[in-house]
């Protein structure tokens, strides 16, 4: 027998505001404990910052709901100290396939090559990451979760946001300096202000149902065009753990949502797809209709929104969940440098600047891959079709097919925090790009790069030998805030080695290149030559002090 979660109840506790009869305070008032706040709460905390996080429930989600994890995604979940439980749980899977009928169309390996800490995905329901974050939070006593406590209230001011927070016994104010909406959906504070999304709702809609089964299949992610098990329709299967199996059907428009989820009408589809011999238990079924939409902006004065409550996406490519951390990992350390006198405000404004188009970048990709699998025309099937079975055989065919391109990390071209780059570089670790990982050589043994940078900022030198001289200034011209970081071929005393190459391939690294990381682990800068002077205007501009350091 599978093991079976059991869901952790979180009693409600009564805060000091309902026994005091007061009005409480807080840095930061996170509301939603999904995984985007959940991250958002840790990462403020881990930098200092007094948060309140605010949830309606008592436990964490059911059902499996987001289940692919992207590698970017784990890199941040690691950063905040809930890494092991991916590690230890999730599936691993870097390869797909895709069919047309009954025919495979082509494999895909997302993660060709060696020297990652971790793999392009890992499926995990949704109930056990928020399970590992909720456990890294016990570590941070200046985070306050509070659970069976829903936003019921919300005043906006110039210097502060009255939140009302409803409870079992009774209501209370909460005056918060900030506040993150991470409340799904149907946020209710993003309801409250008035905030409308643009974008498009589609008519299509897909079942999906989590079943326990013991089956052959491997980890890997299953696409079919026109399945001969559900005809004229696509279909999606993911392993998790527990052997549990994702299924997603795409049901016709004129399915009636209050029929199409009841347990008998979903028996005999699954029944068709896996043989009416096999055993298998339905734990979760839920039926969702394509919605590829965001706000127009995601500030509203001292008001941050984040994941769904922000912007929405079919689900397929991964995109959704994961573009909602990455709001969170962009947003943490810009708010904390603001709350703690590090940085001016206009820094806030780039997290607009940043995320809309990462979120466009999902909702195109998104947008796209919802036409291709929902022709809305027999003109427009008739090449879907066309091009899925020229696929089989021709690789330009094969870069056509879209049943959901997989979330990447969004790329930051254009932000005003980056500084253009002083020499000529290769490769992909530009400014506004995510980090890339690799394994390195510590004093206490080998490790991965990125857990070298620091939560501050990383100023990276890489030398030709670990005894070449330092340039002039290193490391008395860097600024307390920044953490250094000395790589070379062979490691040494204070310096990082990169035995096999790794990080001078991808970084397109020579002797006295040097990187400014970010706080969340993208790229800011980089040099040819290091001087104080760039490290100076550099940092400056990551920090939104662009229009004094151009």
């Amino acid at each position: 027998m599978a093991q079976v979660y059991e869901h952790p109840i979180f009693p409600f506790t009564a805060p000091p505001e309902l026994l005091e009869g007061r009005v409480g305070n807080a840095a930061v008032c996170v509301v939603g404990a999904g995984p985007v706040g959940l991250a958002i709460a840790i990462d403020l905390a881990a930098r200092g910052v007094q948060v309140v996080l605010v949830d309606d429930d008592e436990t964490v989600s059911h059902g499996s709901r987001l289940i692919c994890i992207s590698k970017r995604t784990l890199e941040i979940f690691d950063r905040l100290g809930a890494g092991a439980g991916f590690a230890e749980k999730g599936v691993v899977w870097n390869k797909g396939r895709l069919f047309f009928g009954e025919d495979e169309v082509y494999s895909f390996d997302l993660l060709k090559e060696d020297g990652h800490q971790w793999p392009a995905f890992v499926n995990i329901q949704q109930y056990y990451a928020e399970d590992f974050l909720v456990r890294a939070t016990e570590r941070l006593p200046n985070l306050n979760i509070r659970w069976k406590s829903a936003v019921v209230g919300v005043e906006p001011s110039s210097d502060h946001v009255r939140l009302t927070v409803g409870t079992p016994e009774g209501p209370y104010d909460l005056d918060a300096d900030y506040v993150v909406a991470c409340d799904g959906a149907s946020s209710f504070v993003r309801r409250t202000l008035g905030l409308e999304f643009d974008g498009r709702t589609f008519q299509d809609r897909f079942l999906i149902t989590d079943v326990t089964m013991q089956a052959e299949f491997p980890s890997e992610r299953w696409f079919w065009f026109e399945p001969p098990f559900h005809e004229g329709q696509s279909a999606l299967l993911h392993k998790q753990p527990d052997s549990v199996w994702r299924i997603d059907l795409q049901l016709d428009q004129s399915a009636d949502p209050g029929v199409e989820d009841r347990e008998e009408n979903v028996r005999p589809r699954i029944e068709r797809m896996l043989g009416v011999d096999a055993e298998f238990e339905i734990d979760w079924i839920s039926l969702y209709t394509f919605r590829c939409q965001r706000l127009q902006r995601f500030t509203a004065g001292r008001i941050f929104f984040a994941g769904d409550s922000a912007h929405q996406v079919s689900p397929f490519g991964a995109r959704g969940g994961n573009g909602g951390v990455q709001d969170a990992d962009n947003l943490a350390w810009k708010l904390a440098a603001v709350i703690n006198g590090d940085a001016p405000d206009a820094l806030l404004a780039s997290y607009d600047v940043e995320r809309i188009p990462a979120s466009d970048e999902n909702i195109l990709n998104s947008s796209r891959s919802t036409d291709f699998m929902t022709p809305k025309s027999q003109a427009v099937r008739d090449i879907r079709d066309a091009v899925l079975a020229l696929a089989r055989d021709h690789g330009f065919a094969r870069r056509m097919v879209n049943s959901g391109r997989l979330s990447v990390p969004a790329v930051m071209d254009g932000s005003p925090l980056n500084t253009p780059d002083f020499g000529a570089f290769d490769g992909p670790m530009r400014p506004g790009a995510a980090a890339l990982d690799a394994p390195v050589v510590t004093a206490d043994g080998t490790d991965w790069l990125l857990h070298q940078f620091s939560g501050d900022f990383t100023v990276l030198l890489y030398l030709g030998d670990a005894n070449d001289a330092l340039p002039d200034g290193w490391p008395r011209a860097l600024p307390a805030m920044v953490n250094p970081l000395v790589i070379a071929p062979i490691s040494g005393p204070g310096v990082i080695g990169d035995p096999e190459g790794n990080v001078r391939v991808r970084y397109d690294l020579k002797p006295g290149t040097v990187y400014l990381i970010r706080p969340d682990q993208h790229v800011a800068a980089r040099t040819r030559t290091f001087s104080s002077m760039w490290l100076q205007g550099a940092l400056a501009r990551a920090l939104g002090n662009a229009g004094d350091n151009a």
